[in-house]
This record gives structure tokens, sequence and C-alpha cells, in this order.
């Protein structure tokens, strides 16, 4: 009986096409916009809202013949994610690659000789790490790391290296990760750098050491150039109060340039190059509001073609004339967040995905023109089919003042059936009341909160509360002023921060004063204990 109210409202009030009165099972359909603020919709269950996605990590090999993405595997009474490959115009014919059955692979990569794919894994969560590479084609898999009680990573995969890899390892020291190259086909191994310095190290393009990160006593950093003996010398010093704001992203292909993320001497992060034998630097790009974030580099050439900011949405900037063409054609036909998820090696193939608040990823190939126009999207897949076409809640972006004056980027959610209109304040009930609303706080905190499909924020609000996210002063994204104002302020103006938004969300009569719950993990769950 409960199932069939719950299917009378959800056709009632949201307009899906129809309902077999045999099996009551629902037809695809979307909403119409009959709901009214009286309506709950229907109850979402857990094990869909946070269920595994049907794939995620999606991508093309650097030739362009195989499509593979992460998906759950069914083996030995477990489901855990897996890679699974496909030739690139069939994927339903995707095989599984690895046979995990304690914990899901969580990224993977493929190397450029598009022969093998490579993946870090650990056993049953003990954090130990190891290197493996599987064949694609006979599913061979090999431990490139075979080592105990180790925490191996992989440093660079490279198209000047197409059978190799650089990966770090510290079974000679726990404290120091030595850099190796190491074969994909036999695992035979070659020592690139002996590092009793270093917390890393970035390798070039041709797997080369070249520079060396180390943390001062301050809590700032230097950057130390290695040069070809082994030897060092001292390339950069970043001061404590950058320290989370600048960073190297790596040498183009020629590794004379190198791009760094930097807010020394300005307030957010700036994309910079600077040339290692000149010493000459050239500002690429910056943006007032947010750092540099996401980088889009050329694949051979590995120079800077876009950088992404994101404030409140994802915005990206395009440095290549030669891609703005698609950039623009790629902005319309979705209305989701969009990224390029993967390049084949001739950069004529993309797979292109974009991310929604209130729905599934989804993807699309993309094939360019030598025209300089427009290609042409072809849509693949969401990254999970049970979350079409369900009541799923939009996200809106607010900016909340602080009782200093800070700006805040925060995010409320409100449940469906409150915001037909969607315009980011609750609909009037009959009562004409505010909801019960929960303060959902990010950890870290050198973290932040950011637009998208959130499966925690969903389930509130499906479960029919607000939900206020909110970015307190300590967050980061938004420049060294905003994240060093949380310096000494735990529990003090970092937790004013949320008091100063729930009290927005109050005064804005979003929030029932006396029904505020807060919750969150890690520095979420410190604020809680607080709050």
């Amino acid at each position: 009986d409960v199932y069939k109210r719950q299917l009378i409202l959800q056709c009632s009030s949201l307009g899906f096409a129809q309902v077999d009165s045999a099996t009551g099972a629902k037809a695809a359909g979307k909403q119409t916009g009959n709901m009214n603020a009286n309506t709950p919709a229907e109850l979402i269950s857990r094990e869909i809202l946070f269920g595994n996605p049907d794939r995620s990590g999606v991508a093309l090999s650097p030739d362009g013949k195989y499509i593979s993405y992460l998906a759950p595997h069914k083996i030995e009474g477990s489901e855990v994610m897996n890679i699974f490959v496909a030739p690139v115009g069939s994927p339903a014919q995707a095989k599984v690659l690895t046979k995990e059955t304690m914990r899901g692979i969580r990224t993977y990569a493929w190397a450029y000789n598009s022969k093998h794919i490579v993946y870090i894994q650990d056993q049953g969560g003990d954090e130990n790490w190891h290197v493996f590479a599987v064949n694609v084609t006979n599913s061979e898999i090999k431990d490139l790391t075979p080592f105990t009680s180790v925490a191996a990573r992989i440093n660079r995969i490279s198209p000047m290296s197409p059978d190799a890899i650089a990966v770090d390892v510290n079974d000679r020291t726990p404290n120091h990760h030595d850099v190796y190259k190491i074969s994909l086909e036999s695992g035979e191994r070659t020592l690139l750098y002996k590092n009793d310095l270093f917390a890393g190290i970035e390798t070039d393009a041709s797997l080369n050491p070249r520079l060396g990160r180390k943390v001062t006593d301050d809590g700032g950093a230097e950057i130390h150039k290695i040069k070809d003996d082994g030897s060092t010398e001292l390339f950069e010093t970043i001061p404590a109060e950058d320290s989370l704001n600048t960073t190297t992203m790596g040498f183009d292909s020629t590794g004379n340039l190198l791009y760094v993320l930097d807010s020394r001497g300005r307030d957010t992060s700036a994309l910079l190059e600077i040339n290692t034998q000149l010493g000459d630097r050239r500002l690429i790009a910056q943006n007032s509001k947010a750092d540099a974030g996401n980088v889009l580099m050329h694949p051979t050439k590995l120079t800077v073609q876009g950088v992404r900011f994101n404030y409140l949405r994802p915005e990206w900037k395009v440095l290549d004339d030669s891609l703005a063409a698609d950039f623009e054609y790629l902005k319309k036909i979705n209305d989701g967040d969009f990224s390029l998820a993967s390049r084949t090696l001739d950069d004529r193939s993309w797979i292109v995905a974009y991310e929604q608040a209130h729905g599934p990823t989804q993807f699309y190939r993309y094939e360019r023109l030598d025209s300089g126009k427009p290609g042409i999207a072809t849509y693949l897949f969401s990254n999970y089919k049970a979350l079409e076409n369900l009541p799923l809640a939009r996200m809106n972006p607010v900016v909340i003042k602080s009782r200093d004056g800070l700006d805040l980027p925060s995010y409320l959610t409100l449940p469906v059936w409150r915001d037909v209109d969607q315009d980011g304040r609750p609909d009037a009930t009959a009562e004409g009341e505010p909801l019960a609303m929960i303060l959902l706080v990010h950890g870290g905190p050198w973290a932040r909160d950011s637009y998208g499909y959130r499966p925690m924020v969903q389930w509130l609000a499906n479960r029919g509360y607000a939900v206020l996210q909110v970015n307190f002063r300590g967050s980061t994204g938004f420049g060294k002023r905003f994240v060093n104002a949380g310096n000494r302020e735990w529990a003090a103006k970092m937790h004013d921060d949320l008091i100063d938004a729930v009290n927005w969300a109050i005064e804005n009569k979003i929030a029932k004063q006396d029904r505020i719950g807060i919750m969150g993990g890690s520095y979420g769950g410190y604020a809680t204990l607080v709050g």
C-alpha cells in the first residue's frame, strides 16, 4: 500500500508518463512542473542514492581504438568497481580486465602504448598502495611494486615513454619516496633518483627528475632544481601564506617550460609559465575571485590550452584558439558543467563529461574536424541510469556575508516540492512555514564545497530538509586571504561563518529557527561537535 501510494503521488505531482497497473513499473518520464508545495516527492531509496555508479572514469585509449571505464563487477559474492574495456564503437561489448573483490579500484590511466592500463590498489583498505599494470589484450595483471609495507604512487605517465612509467616507491625508507622507471611489460625497474630530501619529485616528459619540493620549518616550502649529477640547488621559495595556493603543474614536452599555479604577489592563484633555461616568467591566466584549477594541456606538446576557474560554478578560459569553436559548441549541447575526461594522442576524439547537481553525469564522444569548425558530439550514456528521471533537487549557488564582511560562497538545496518555481526560495505552504534545515559542513578544512551531484545532499533534500553548504574561511579555492583567514580560528571565526550562514537562512525565511541540524565528516565532524 505504501508503494502504491508513493507511485500515485509521484505520477500526480511529477507528471510521469504512465504507470503499468499490473506491475507498478514506471515508464520513463520527466518532471512537468505539476508539483505543488504540499505534496512530497517520491521517496528515493538510499541504495540508489549511495550506490555505485554504472560507470565512472570513462576514457579513450591514446590510439582511439578502445573505450574504458570503472564499473561494478560481481565476483565471489561481492560487487566492487573494476576496470572494463571495449572497442570504441561498441561500448556494450565491454569485458572486465581486473578481478578486485574486497575494495573497488578508485582511479586508473592508460599507458601511451595503448596496450596497458595502470592503476593503484591496496589490500582491504590498509593503504599500502601498489602500482599495477593490466594488459588489455590478454588481461594479464602485473604488480609493478611487489614489496611489503610500501605506499607506492604513480609519478608520471608520458607519451614520450610509452612502454614505461615513473613510479615513487618508499621501500628503502618509509619517510621518502625514491623515483624509478618501471617497464610495463617486464616490470624491470631502474633507479632515477635516490631521494632523502624531498616530499615530492617532479619529473619531465622524458621521466627525468627535475624538481624537488620540501616543507620548511615555518610552514612554507622550497622547490629545488635536481641536476643531471643528482646535486640540487634552490629554485623557488614559497612563503607559508602561499603554501596552499602555489604548486608546480608540470613541464611541456621540451622540458624547458614549467607551468605553475602561483599566488605569490597576488591573492588568487594564477597560472604562470616559467622558462627554466632563461628564467623568464609569463602570466597566462588569472581570476580575481577564484584560484586557477584544472589545467588543460595538449596531448603531445604538453603546452597549456585552457584553465578552469571555479567560484560558484566552473568556467573555462580557453587559451588556444584552435579549441575555441569546440568549446563554444560543447557549452551549448548540455546544461551541465563540462570537462574533457579523455583525449586521443591525435586529438581527434574526446570524451566529454557533463556534471549536474540534479542528475547523473552524462558522457559524450566528441569527434573534432580539421576545419576549425565545431565537430560532432554523440551521447554515450550517463554514469548512473537509476538516477535518470528521479525527482532530484537543484543546487542553488548563493553568496552569504559574514559578520565581518567576508563573502562566503555557499550552496542551498531545497526539497523539489518546496521550490517548484526553482528560484532557490521555499514556496509557501498553507501554513507559510520555513523548512527544517541541515547545515552540512565539508571536511579538510583545506577543501571546499562545489556545485554538482552529492548523494548526501539529495538524500536529505528528498527527506524534506533544506540543505546548506558553506565555504567558510579556511576553505580552499578562493585565494590566499580567504584560506589564511582561517588560521588559528577553529571553533572561532570559522564557526562564526557557519552561524552567520544559518542566521541568513532564518532571516530569509528558508529555515526554522528551532529546527536546525548540523553534520559533517573530518573537519565537518569537528564543526558538528563545536556546533
